[in-house]
């Protein structure tokens, strides 16, 4: 499948090379946050006032270069346990995938079969909105590393549930017809554990572009610069049975230092409802308190298993402790006595990110965490 061979040194020295840049990137993102204020003017704001809010913040970003992609996925896209490229197109979140890629050496060119070589695939297709349309043909939240033969078959059909499939790749995406209510076309379906991740990007998209038209295209997600009705219904599902990842947050990081802008979708996924489902709270940054002069300290973050929960102004109030998924459903609730030592055990549940509610009668406070 490869057309071009390597030396073992040669293969050793690049591969030593890469895996040091993951170590120090991976040390980098994991305590990256947005920056004091970034989401400030969203602040306290709901539905489509939010949602203007949040496009006005992020709509004006460093637009690159088709050609510097490559070199951002160095980076944007790195596998932290190899070095490869991170192809959601052929990963196996868990199990093994078929075939690797190798950053330069497996670009496309030309290509056959699976595990040829590696493309810029626009996640929206660019025929949606026109072809090389700046800056939405080289937005990097977009633009992802996949497989090229694997986007050679899902081309520009929009994604979808797949009832009868025609073609399945090695990692067990799906190409065939749908019948949900509102499109019974062609579908392409990735696999569950990227969910999460294309429907987040599709939410940036509509929030970014929404005075673009995204939907030139009658086979489309979109329509203007809004999903269609059946296609938000979808992808909200998407996003919460895959809960924001490492790996999203990692890449959320390593865009941002390149774009200078975010997707507030991986900051903050309580937006997704807020924006496009049923949630019509006010929107707020951070820890949220009824009152600030009580609060507790919640490690460590991320975490593994044990999450550790202590006052750190040394009140004895009881203390009811919530787990909660990003859509705010209550997985889990405890109370204690003694807010000195509460311990919660997150060891059996899926990575991906949590609230933490935490209430007495002085107040509620809420701290987000990453399951790892």
């Amino acid at each position: 499948m490869r057309n071009i061979r390597k030396s073992f040194v040669e293969t050793f020295h690049e591969t030593s090379l890469l895996c040091l840049l993951c170590i120090i990137l991976g040390i980098f993102s994991l305590n990256a946050q947005p920056p004091t204020g970034y989401y400030s003017a969203a602040q306290n704001k709901s539905g489509n006032e939010l949602r203007t809010a949040m496009h006005n913040i992020i709509k004006n970003h460093t637009s690159l270069s088709y050609n510097e992609l490559w070199q951002a996925f160095y980076t944007t896209d790195v596998r932290p346990d190899n070095g490869k490229v991170w192809d959601m197109y052929s990963d196996r979140p868990n199990g093994t995938p078929a075939y690797y890629f190798t950053f330069g050496s497996d670009q496309c060119g030309t290509y056959s079969s699976e595990g040829d070589c590696y493309n810029r695939e626009h996640s929206v297709p660019k025929s949606w909105f026109g072809g090389s349309v700046a800056p939405m043909y080289t937005d990097l939240f977009h633009l992802v590393p996949t497989d090229g033969f694997v986007n050679s078959k899902r081309s520009n059909l929009p994604f979808g549930k797949v009832i009868n499939t025609t073609w399945t790749s090695t990692n067990g995406s799906k190409v065939g017809t749908s019948n949900i209510p509102g499109y019974s076309g062609s579908v392409f379906e990735p696999i569950d554990g990227f969910k999460g991740d294309f429907a987040r990007i599709y939410f940036y998209m509509a929030v970014c572009y929404m005075d673009k038209n995204l939907g030139v295209e009658t086979q489309s997600n979109f329509s203007g610069g809004d999903l269609k009705p059946w296609a938000k219904e979808l992808l909200l599902q998407w996003a919460a049975m895959d809960p924001v990842s490492q790996k999203e947050i990692d890449r959320n990081n390593a865009v941002y230092q390149r774009q200078h802008n975010r997707n507030p979708f991986i900051d903050h996924p309580e937006l997704a409802e807020k924006i496009f489902g049923n949630d019509s709270s006010p929107f707020t940054t951070g820890i949220s308190y009824y009152s600030v002069q009580y609060g507790w300290d919640v490690y460590p973050n991320p975490v593994a298993s044990i999450i550790n929960i202590k006052s750190i102004d040394n009140q004895t109030d009881k203390l009811t402790v919530e787990l909660q998924d990003i859509a705010g459903r209550t997985l889990l609730t405890q109370q204690s006595d003694n807010v000195d030592n509460i311990q919660i055990d997150l060891s059996k549940f899926p990575m991906g990110l949590y609230l933490i509610k935490l209430s007495s009668e002085h107040g509620i406070q809420i701290h987000k965490i990453v399951k790892q």
